[in-house]
């Protein structure tokens, strides 16, 4: 396995819920359901609400926050 999120097996996805993306961000619930409902942070719905695999935060924060040279 490489690494990317795509070579990930489903089972093996953990998967966070909005709050626990916000507290991981530091940011309200709201700006997470902003962030997904705008397409930058991955979600699937289950039902009424959403779940963010981890590696998508980790992805996101990455391509927000890149290196400085």
């Amino acid at each position: 396995m490489t690494g990317t999120p795509g070579d990930t097996r489903l089972g093996e996805v953990r998967f966070l819920t909005v709050g626990e993306v916000a507290t991981l961000m530091r940011v309200s619930k709201m700006t997470v359901y902003r962030l997904v409902h705008s397409g930058e942070l991955t979600a699937v719905r289950v039902g009424r609400s959403f779940r963010v695999p981890e590696h998508a935060v980790h992805t996101y924060l990455r391509q927000a926050f890149p290196e400085s040279a």
